[in-house]
């Protein structure tokens, strides 16, 4: 490894290809004059069709994990640093190698395993919702009478609210346990060795948590509301703001709880992403990621005078001063567009007329035209991203409302192929 002092520093970027965040870290690295390898989740059989010279297949762990190493010492590269779920793991098992700083392999696991998490939270005595796991091809009606209703089912190792379905008697249970099976089906992974995680549901306001790690110690960079009741039966996020309008002592209790669930999974540096619920003003944590937040929500942060989140993580990354950790500006918000039927998209139309509500600061469809679209719980994306700033979170909720209410999105159905018998 070549020494931090040196005036171009150089990081290696592990990513999904299907990242929405790449192209942000690369502005920013840009313009800090930081030097930047990517590496990418793909297949062997993809990776000469696409040109991809640094493309590993992070499925193979135990060989991802020797070329990143072996890739980062030709490079030379200062730091690594994951991008989304996908490389979090791996990001550990080489940091840990070659002598970068790094969370421990252990801590990583963590963050990604909802089992996992679990059972460090509970042991460590954080709050956090009680919790039992069962063999995904189990019965569900050998245990549902074991349980307390409502309960919450899902996955231990998807992200984003994939496969996350309420469920308030027996017979629902059973539904959502199934249809928690079909998706995990598609994901790729044996029903006879996976697991389902059921929790209690815990009721109450949710927020989310953007925070930055150095050497165990959490600076919280901001705290998002959601203002959509997410009681299921399926729980799709849609508005963010910042900064919250929770009172001052619960945003205290959420940056407290934060942090001890950080330090009881182990995670001691870079960014994590964490959700929680207040319930009569006690934070229970549900879920912290070793990344920092998915989507294009970035785009809504500003800290200092003037950098984005990208830099903020870039700069703590391979170890340049931090001016500030200090969210600046006024009050910002972002919403996910919905996926509001699962079929093709044809058209969102009225994006120019939404782009004229006062206080939008832009509108992004991420999701491609004339391709299928999958609304949660089966889905794993959102139609796209919409923007605004305001002087106050109430008026920046009202705005995104409003521009979404002015768009209109065409869905078409799937079509079915029907086969005529032979002859």
């Amino acid at each position: 490894m070549r020494s931090t002092s040196e005036k171009t520093r150089r990081l290696m970027l592990l990513m999904s290809p299907a990242t929405y965040r790449a192209a942000a870290f690369y502005e920013a690295a840009r313009g800090l004059g930081i030097e930047t390898v990517s590496v990418i989740d793909m297949p062997d059989h993809l990776q000469e069709y696409w040109g991809q010279s640094h493309g590993v297949d992070f499925g193979d762990k135990a060989r991802a994990t020797d070329t990143i190493i072996d890739l980062a010492r030709r490079d030379e590269v200062d730091a690594l640093l994951s991008v989304d779920d996908s490389a979090t793991e791996l990001a550990a098992l080489a940091g840990s190698q070659l002598g970068v700083p790094h969370n421990s392999p252990d801590a990583a696991i963590a963050a990604r395993d909802k089992h996992v998490m679990r059972e460090m939270l509970a042991t460590a005595g954080v709050r956090c919702p009680g919790f039992r796991t069962f063999p995904a091809n189990a019965d569900p009606m050998s245990y549902a009478g074991s349980l307390t209703y409502p309960c919450v089912v899902k996955p231990t190792r998807l992200s984003g609210s994939r496969g996350v379905i309420r469920a308030n008697d027996e017979t629902e249970l059973q539904a959502a346990v199934e249809r928690l099976r079909r998706i995990l089906v598609t994901t790729g992974s044996d029903l006879d060795h996976a697991e389902i995680l059921i929790e209690d549901y815990i009721p109450g306001e949710e927020v989310a948590v953007e925070g930055l790690l150095t050497d165990g110690e959490l600076h919280v960079l901001t705290i998002f509301d959601k203002p959509d009741p997410l009681v299921g039966p399926f729980f799709e996020e849609t508005i963010y703001t910042t900064p919250s309008r929770l009172p001052d002592d619960v945003q205290d209790a959420i940056a407290r709880e934060t942090a001890a669930c950080a330090a009881a999974l182990g995670l001691r540096t870079g960014p994590v992403h964490a959700e929680l619920r207040i319930n009569e003003t006690d934070p229970w944590i549900l879920e912290i990621a070793g990344r920092s937040i998915g989507g294009l929500c970035s785009t809504v942060l500003s800290f200092g005078a003037g950098m984005c989140l990208e830099e903020l993580i870039l700069r703590h990354a391979v170890g340049m001063d931090i001016p500030s950790y200090d969210r600046a500006g006024d009050a910002a918000g972002v919403m996910m567009i919905p996926i509001p039927k699962g079929g093709i998209l044809r058209s969102v139309d009225g994006v120019d007329d939404a782009s004229k509500v006062e206080h939008i600061d832009g509108i992004e469809i991420t999701a491609k035209l004339n391709y299928p679209i999958k609304p949660l719980p089966e889905g794993d994306s959102y139609l796209g991203f919409i923007f605004a700033r305001a002087t106050t979170p109430e008026i920046v909720e009202a705005a995104l409302r409003e521009a979404h209410a002015r768009l209109t999105i065409r869905i078409d159905p799937m079509m079915t192929m029907q086969v005529s018998p032979a002859g």
